[in-house]
């Protein structure tokens, strides 16, 4: 017997697979026959010959075409709306700064359905009406921040829009307000607890925290597990995309075995980034994602450029939403050194295992003699950078411990604490001053 208190909408999150389907299905059908309104889609459909009736499974989905970044710069700013303009009533866009940025509209039914997927999220890890919310995240035009905000409203919290930066004013909202839960990217929670460390604050002791939602950058299991250590709370992993809406299309559950995606928004496909062919579950993939319950700017087969792969489609905490492991990075993130792939989570992992660590680093790739290299600076934390010895010892451990993962040997660098900038928003892992040989 499912206990209903653990569910915001039980109604859609205990659907049983077979009903997932035929949700996905009927919701997919009306997709295509709105989509229709959109002359970018009219075109497409047009051209290929579908039509709504053309699907019968959700593996039909596979009929129509990818939808990619590109197709929104091509068509900007409002080629992909498919309702008229004067029924939208937001639009958020890309900080593009080479060409067209990429622009998503919305009408106050996908607001209002935003912000239900956002409150589902939150109330899944176990967030209600009493707790305080804050929001340490940007907001404008970066999705992160209204998303948040408005999906804690919608459950009912005190929500404090604290934004991103001004640390001891965060940590000061903390203490004074009661703050019981944050949303933040992984690398600036890191930062308030630098600061609460230099001003003698135990959050243990001196908060009230007890839930943490992280997203926004990839982030490994090792830096979230350190994460939690610090503040001694649960950090739960969240998966939003402007491109879908912002935050709230995927959220850990207190299970914290993988993100599930909300079926009765989207529908999940994993891909061959080169063939473009379904993978079989547990094999990694790109993230192919199809909005299904969206009015203004509806998107097909939307190539994300994430890869992750299928953990499961059942869970012990009684949704079937099927459940993907936190994203491995981004198709368009991975560096090739030397002939060989390598993406920055790889490297953190590693990083994170050594306790004299802390969770900045910076990634350089540079060209010398003409050879690629890598070098990897990182801060210690209560480590005496003047013994040599023992320096020696660390930079030589974490170098082979690298080595292993990523089948190169980089420079290692071991730096004292507050080094390296600061990030306020997503941190800048990688800086690739390499030269380009025409």
């Amino acid at each position: 017997m499912l206990d209903q208190k653990e569910y915001l909408h039980p109604d859609k999150e205990c659907l049983t697979r077979e009903q997932i389907d035929a949700l996905q299905v009927e919701r997919l059908q009306a997709t295509i026959h709105h989509c229709m309104n959109s002359p970018f889609y009219k075109k497409k459909f047009e051209e290929m010959g579908i039509k709504p009736e053309d699907i019968k499974t959700p593996a039909d989905v596979r009929k129509l075409p990818f939808t990619t970044k590109q197709d929104l710069r091509d068509n900007y700013p409002f080629g992909l709306a498919s309702i008229p303009l004067e029924k939208c009533v937001r639009l958020h866009s890309s900080s593009g700064t080479t060409g067209n940025p990429t622009v998503v509209l919305h009408s106050q039914k996908d607001l209002d359905e935003w912000a239900n997927a956002v409150a589902r999220c939150l109330w899944m890890v176990g967030l209600r009406p009493s707790d305080v919310f804050q929001n340490s995240s940007g907001y404008g035009m970066f999705t992160g921040g209204l998303g948040f905000q408005y999906g804690a409203e919608r459950l009912g919290m005190l929500t404090v829009p604290a934004a991103a930066g001004n640390t001891l004013r965060q940590i000061k909202f903390i203490t004074d307000f009661g703050t019981t839960a944050i949303h933040a990217v992984p690398s600036y929670l890191t930062r308030i607890k630098e600061v609460m460390d230099q001003q003698g604050i135990d959050p243990r002791k001196d908060t009230k925290l007890k839930v943490l939602a992280i997203g926004a950058e990839p982030h490994s299991e090792e830096q979230r597990k350190r994460i939690e250590n610090m503040f001694g709370v649960k950090a739960y992993n969240s998966f939003g995309m402007s491109e879908m809406c912002g935050p709230g299309v995927a959220f850990e559950c207190k299970e914290q075995n993988g993100l599930h995606f909300w079926e009765d928004y989207y529908i999940v496909e994993i891909v061959d980034p080169e063939t473009l062919e379904p993978v079989p579950d547990g094999e990694i993939g790109e993230l192919i994602l199809t909005t299904i319950n969206r009015e203004a700017m509806p998107l097909i087969r939307y190539r994300t450029r994430d890869l992750t792969r299928v953990l499961g489609r059942t869970c012990p905490c009684g949704r079937n939403h099927i459940r993907l492991d936190r994203m491995k990075g981004r198709s368009d993130d991975m560096m090739v050194l030397r002939g060989v792939n390598i993406f920055p989570i790889q490297i953190e992992k590693i990083l994170m295992k050594f306790k004299e660590l802390t969770t900045n680093y910076l990634i350089t790739l540079t060209t010398d003699n003409d050879n690629d290299n890598m070098t990897v600076e990182v801060e210690v934390n209560n480590f005496d950078l003047n013994d040599n010895e023992k320096v020696m010892q660390l930079n030589k451990a974490i170098t082979r411990a690298l080595k292993d993962e990523i089948l190169l040997t980089p420079h290692v660098k071991l730096l004292p604490l507050g080094t390296l900038p600061q990030s306020e928003g997503k941190a800048v892992r990688v800086k690739d001053f390499r030269k380009v040989y025409q």
